[in-house]
């Protein structure tokens, strides 16, 4: 019996003393270290919301080597632990000498005593998070970093559009950032080493990814090209302090889109100091006009190719015609007596245009005006394009047909009126 006591009398101390060493570490876990992994846990959160991988969006020049668009650059946040602060102006005075932070707004943080983290910056530079680290400041912590970069600046803004926010999701918003974000889309947000997989590391980590479709995507955009075409669209608003100005370049022979530009622009890598958003929508796609005079070569096309008129027709012009009640005059309201086809376009002669329509008869020009694609969309690979208002041309009064042959009574997008001059710069 002895000996039996004996041996429960040491298993009983043997499971007070376990027990007694569970007590202690939890009372480390929880009271002792919990500043710091309370801290641990707000880095990895961020780490997760903030790290991530997307494909890149490629320019190539006419010799073919790639430019980039937008890719992705590395760096780092920037945050502190309040508790771990003995002296919080000393930190802000080394702190301040590296990165731009308001102390004001520094000090509140960082006299938080009771707080495990606070975010100071995001995207710090590779190069100043390097001489942050060099400091060795306890209590400042510099977490790895990506984010969403844009060489460029303001070029090809409306082209590329952004990465941003919207509630919970982060995802491309406006242009091609916008409608290939499923492709360009990589979810490394979910591929980081949470504080579990940092526990368990024999976990694979691949795990906690999502698998989707992923890759770069080579943009139609010929940088000198565009550039070129943003200085001039540039100088125009200036010169005529227009609302907008824009303007398209493609190759008529493909369709491909050298260069998209349209002015107010705005600064890919710091669109949030915008105060309208209408700045972020492009209105070459998603924006209808009546196109007015710039028309008229369609119309003219129309009226060759269909036999209607050559370029020997003359016609009387006396400076306006009328049609179901309606008349029509020429800008100046002169006429200008018998005069040819080149005439007409020359001198941009409304009277001209509807002369030609009434020699094709309405249905002959409205299969041509069709023909051109103007009531369709052009699905060009961005978000948002408008459809074309056309339905003048199915009208029974001759009036829409002569007012839409010098575009008015029709509004369409500037890309699907780009896309109709094409066969007028390829042959036909």
């Amino acid at each position: 019996m002895k000996k039996a006591d004996s041996r429960i009398r040491i298993l009983s101390i043997g499971v007070m003393v376990i027990a007694c060493i569970f007590i202690i570490k939890l009372y480390v876990l929880q009271i002792v270290r919990h500043d710091s992994f309370v801290a641990t846990l707000s880095k990895q959160k961020n780490r997760s919301s903030q790290v991530f991988s997307r494909g890149s969006i490629i320019f190539q020049n006419k010799n073919g080597a790639e430019i980039s668009g937008a890719t992705l650059k590395s760096g780092f946040s920037l945050a502190i632990v309040p508790t771990q602060i003995k002296n919080p102006e000393d930190v802000y005075n080394q702190l301040s000498t590296l990165v731009e932070i308001d102390q004001e707004t520094f000090l509140a943080k960082a006299t938080k005593r009771d707080d495990p983290y606070e975010e100071l910056l995001k995207q710090v530079d590779e190069s100043v998070g390097q001489k942050i680290r060099a400091l060795k400041i306890p209590g400042v912590q510099l977490i790895p970093e990506k984010w969403r970069f844009y060489p460029g600046g303001r070029s090809a803004s409306h082209v590329l559009g952004f990465m941003a926010f919207k509630e919970d999701e982060f995802a491309g918003r406006y242009g091609l950032e916008r409608f290939y974000d499923e492709v360009l889309s990589r979810n490394e947000s979910n591929l980081y080493s949470n504080f579990f997989v940092e526990i368990f590391s024999g976990i694979k980590k691949g795990l906690s990814s999502k698998e989707s479709f992923e890759g770069d995507i080579i943009s139609t955009i010929e940088p000198t090209v565009q550039s070129a075409l943003e200085e001039s669209v540039h100088k125009i608003q200036d010169q005529f302090s227009s609302a907008e100005t824009g303007g398209i370049i493609v190759d008529p022979r493909t369709g491909e889109v050298y260069a998209l530009s349209s002015v107010p622009d705005f600064d890919v890598n710091n669109f949030k100091i915008e105060k309208d958003v209408k700045v972020f929508s492009n209105p070459m796609i998603e924006e209808v006009r009546e196109m007015g005079s710039i028309i008229k070569p369609l119309t003219m096309a129309a009226g060759i190719d269909s036999g209607a008129v050559t370029s020997k027709t003359t016609y009387n012009d006396k400076g306006s015609v009328s049609f179901d009640t309606e008349t029509v005059y020429n800008f100046d309201k002169k006429g200008r007596g018998v005069i040819d086809m080149q005439t007409v376009l020359s001198k941009s002669l409304n009277t001209g245009m509807a002369f030609v329509v009434s020699k094709m008869g309405k249905d002959k020009f409205r299969e041509y005006m069709l023909s051109f694609g103007l009531g369709e969309r052009t699905n060009i690979d961005l978000p948002n394009e408008a459809q074309n208002l056309v339905s003048n041309l199915n009208s029974p009064r001759m009036i829409e047909y002569i007012t839409a042959s010098f575009g008015q009574g029709i509004a369409l997008t500037p890309i699907s009126t780009v896309r109709a001059f094409t066969p007028l710069a390829n042959g036909g």
